[in-house]
């Protein structure tokens, strides 16, 4: 006997719940909400309405029921069997002002009617027949109401009332009650149609209204989902405030964005949300291109330092090989000595490259206190010494001593690169002025010629690594140009120590300054002075005069002086 199995399904399927209340919208499933809550209010109402006028109605013929019959009673002339004076009983309803169709009779000690008219629309009382009467027997005279169908004559509410022995019956029809009751019960129909229609309408319309709104903040997100995040793209500068906006994002508009209301509160979410996507966008997006700088950086120093190694080390083994040929090629001793400047010029590119790592690192290979006036004056008179045909003067304004944290060697390295610099890239007889001003929270190193200046094209890119004004590699002398690792030496060794470096340069006036905070001051703002050099703001207004004034210092050993 074979089994199979069978699988029950957990839930329904996706069809079937999408047709479900739950999967429909809010357009379709508001209406019917609203139209189902009308439709119970509405028949509640109707059904209070005609109960509470039903028993308001009732209870009106029943007072006028009993009314009657205790007002016709005092005009019987009862008796207690049924007989040819019977009829004179009656005699009330021969009186004028009696209601359309009201019965009267007598009663017997049995409860049987022994007689009874009936008033007609118009003529005289008639008596009515014994299937009629037989309608209305078993009625006892206590003054209760009781309901009865009178053959030809319909409905009736009847009372029976006794007095000194002689019963009397009253009725009164029901069928104007009846008809009263009916047409309310038409009329509250048709306006409860009517008013379920125009209820419904309207709230649709203004339902579909309200959620227009919402209909728009759902065009706007699914806009966004749409959307090719993986491509997009940052425009415009950086704001100081935070991350660029990604562009290309749709947003909710700011009339759907109002705080008093659901559909504006959801917008203005959506829109929080879309600015954080954009943000970690645009986070992401400088991330890549800041590591695509880096490996652009890289490569490029890996270029140019090849190319720089390469031309010492072509020179060595072009020499070396002239040497191999025998000693009527070249003199030995020139030779020994190209091959030793060009060893010595490729040691000094090595070490240079291994401070920057260092100092990338963020590693000084020593710190103690420097006196910066002290350096700066050595590192005049040593620039004087090596190029005598520029006027090199130095100027010191001192507030206080000019004492820094720091490493005191690389510091003068520091004025010494820019200073060579000044040297091999101004013509003969540039003046050259160094300052050094020092106040309570910063210490300022000025460096300031009056030569060609540096070109626009170069000045955003002057303290990269290996930038030369000259792109070519050769070198006719030893002033034609160094490696271009100068400045950027200086710049790194100047963020080592917690300060920046920045430059201004025109045609007539190039200046570099140097900011170094004071011993115990917080480091400066590290400035990015590879993609976007500072320009400080002077604490004090440099000197206008070539040959500056300076103000008094505090160290005896050192003075202002051109050094010409």
């Amino acid at each position: 006997m074979s089994s199979r199995l069978r699988l029950r399904p957990h839930g329904r399927s996706l069809r079937d719940r999408s047709r479900s209340p739950r999967g429909r919208s809010l357009r379709s499933r508001l209406p019917l909400l609203v139209g189902v809550t009308l439709v119970v209010v509405c028949a509640v109402t109707a059904l209070t309405v005609f109960l509470v006028q039903r028993a308001y109605l009732l209870g009106d013929l029943d007072q006028r029921v009993t009314n009657a019959a205790e007002r016709v009673q005092g005009g019987t002339r009862g008796t207690t069997e049924a007989g040819p004076d019977a009829d004179k009983d009656l005699a009330f309803l021969d009186q004028r002002g009696q209601a359309v169709g009201t019965i009267g009779g007598t009663l017997d000690v049995d409860g049987y009617v022994s007689a009874a008219r009936v008033v007609p629309q118009d003529g005289d009382p008639r008596n009515l027949n014994a299937a009629q009467r037989a309608a209305l027997d078993g009625i006892e005279a206590d003054g209760s109401l009781h309901t009865r169908t009178v053959p030809g004559l319909g409905t009736y509410r009847v009372t029976a009332l006794a007095n000194s022995g002689h019963a009397v019956l009253t009725g009164l029809p029901m069928d104007g009650v009846r008809d009263m009751i009916r047409d309310l019960v038409v009329v509250e129909a048709v306006v409860a149609v009517v008013g379920l229609a125009a209820a419904g309408c309207v709230c649709a319309v203004v339902i579909r209204r309200q959620l227009r709104p919402l209909g728009r903040v759902a065009a706007a997100a699914a806009e966004v989902s749409r959307s090719a995040l993986d491509r997009a793209e940052a425009t415009g500068p950086t704001p100081a405030s935070g991350p660029t906006p990604v562009s290309g994002l749709t947003r909710v508009s700011e009339r759907d964005t109002d705080p008093g209301s659901e559909a504006g509160q959801v917008g203005a979410a959506l829109n929080r949300m879309i600015d954080h996507v954009e943000c970690s966008l645009a986070e992401r997006q400088r991330g890549e291109e800041e590591i695509r700088r880096s490996e652009e950086r890289t490569r490029r120093l890996l270029a140019d330092a090849s190319h720089e190694l390469r031309t010492p080390l072509a020179a060595i083994a072009g020499y070396a090989e002239l040497m191999n040929r025998g000693p009527g090629m070249i003199e030995p001793t020139l030779a020994w000595r190209r091959v030793s400047a060009e060893s010595a010029r490729m040691t000094g590119l090595v070490e240079d490259l291994l401070l920057l790592a260092r100092l990338d690192e963020g590693r000084l290979p020593h710190s103690a206190e420097a006196d910066l006036a002290a350096l700066v004056a050595d590192a005049v008179w040593d620039a004087r010494a090596t190029g005598d045909d520029h006027d090199w003067q130095l100027g010191l304004l001192l507030d206080t001593p000019a004492l820094v944290a720091g490493d005191e060697a690389r510091l003068h390295q520091v004025v010494a690169n820019l200073l060579a610099n000044a040297r091999m890239h101004t013509p003969v007889g540039t003046t050259v002025v160094t300052s050094v001003e020092a106040t309570d929270e910063r210490r300022v190193i000025r460096v300031r010629d009056n030569g060609p200046g540096i070109p626009p094209s170069l000045l955003p890119r002057v303290f990269e690594r290996f930038t030369r004004a000259d792109a070519s590699r050769s070198r006719a002398d030893a002033r034609s140009g160094g490696s271009g690792l100068g400045l950027a030496i200086a710049a790194a060794i100047t963020q080592a120590h917690g300060g920046r470096i920045g430059v201004e340069s025109e045609p007539g006036r190039t200046e570099f300054t140097i900011e170094l905070p004071a011993i115990g001051m917080p480091r400066l703002l590290p400035v990015d002075t590879v993609s976007a050099p500072s320009t400080p703001t002077p604490t004090s207004p440099p000197p206008t005069s070539p040959h500056p004034t300076p103000a008094p210092t505090r160290a005896p050993d050192i003075a202002s002086s051109s050094m010409s």
